[in-house]
């Protein structure tokens, strides 16, 4: 082989090697992410708080783009999965926007984990606070990037509202095509929306795209820093129960779990169970609260923790009160 040749070699090859540590590919690494103990996160005031000796702790999964040496990288880690971009983004998303949708769907799991500890402490929604809240967004309707979870709806077309049903009844009461002007609180500071009530995001009948809940009866905050998606919901749940009732649910152990709930308390298997259990392991758990669609996949984990299978949020109070799921 002729210098030249060799030359073009070496350029060649180190080209390819550096394009393989640059470029990012349409494939993901899907790892542990952040675990978060929940009682430190969540505020509330006007109430006694009950600190616990143990930790409710949250856990997550992390998502990393690869190049060619990631790829390589992470299909040789057991606590790696990597699959391709189109398992994790709806068509034609971006990063963006599914990192929008990633902390709208956290900031829903929170109302609903709020939601959920007060109907069992409290006479909510009986009793509840002013106005009426956004419970979540459909996509692809008039509210979509207008309203927000957690948002707080004061007036529909200049009528005062202070439940869900007296909201829900002056949405449905305009007729298709017809725009509602939504006076509406956010982090305390007012805002105007006009949505126009009309067949979307699936629906033949017009809508205007949200869903509603009573406002809580007294001011909760719960801090998810950078982590979205709806998977905390029942970590958020248990760890405001605890801290709003005396004992210790965590019987001062680390309690770690994850699972999506309805605002009726039922426990929603989600995906990455096993990144999760490794993360729980890190943090130094001895139990997992694991929903019980995700059973068999967590025991196949196998990451040495007891894992407790539980379908609704009483199932796990009733565990960790010393009953059984």
């Amino acid at each position: 082989m002729t210098r030249w040749r060799r030359y073009l070699l070496f350029v060649a090859v180190g080209a390819l090697v550096g394009l393989a540590g640059t470029v990012y590919l349409p494939w993901y690494a899907v790892g542990p992410g952040p675990a978060r103990a929940v009682q430190p996160l969540i505020r509330f005031e006007d109430r006694t708080r009950y600190e616990s000796e143990g930790r409710f702790v949250l856990t997550s999964v992390r998502l990393t783009q690869l190049t060619g040496f990631g790829l390589l990288k992470a299909w040789l880690d057991p606590d790696q999965q990597v699959v391709p971009r189109a398992d994790l983004f709806a068509p034609g998303e971006d990063r963006q926007e599914e990192r929008q949708r990633s902390i709208s769907q956290m900031d829903s799991s929170k109302l609903d984990a709020t939601s959920v500890a007060l109907k069992h402490l409290t006479d909510y929604p009986k009793d509840h606070g002013d106005g009426v809240l956004v419970e979540s967004v459909v996509g692809g309707c008039a509210a979509d990037g207008q309203l927000f979870p957690g948002d707080r709806i004061l007036t529909i077309d200049g009528a005062e509202v202070d439940s869900y049903r007296q909201a829900k009844r002056a949405i449905e009461a305009a007729p298709s095509g017809a725009t509602l002007t939504f006076e509406v609180s956010v982090d305390g500071e007012p805002e105007t929306a006009r949505l126009v009530r009309e067949p979307c995001g699936g629906s033949a009948e017009p809508l205007v795209g949200i869903a509603m809940i009573n406002s809580f009866p007294f001011d909760v905050s719960i801090s998810s820093g950078e982590i979205g998606g709806p998977s905390a919901g029942l970590m958020w749940a248990l760890g405001l129960y605890d801290l709003l009732t005396p004992g210790d649910l965590t019987g001062g152990r680390t309690v770690a779990g994850t699972g999506e709930i309805a605002l009726d308390g039922t426990v929603i298997p989600i995906a990455g169970i096993g990144e999760k259990l490794a993360a729980a392991q890190d943090a130094g758990a001895t139990v997992f609260l694991v929903p019980e669609g995700n059973l068999e996949e967590a025991r196949a984990a196998d990451h040495g923790l007891e894992l407790i299978a539980v379908g609704s949020v009483e199932e796990a109070i009733a565990y960790l009160e010393g009953g059984s799921p």
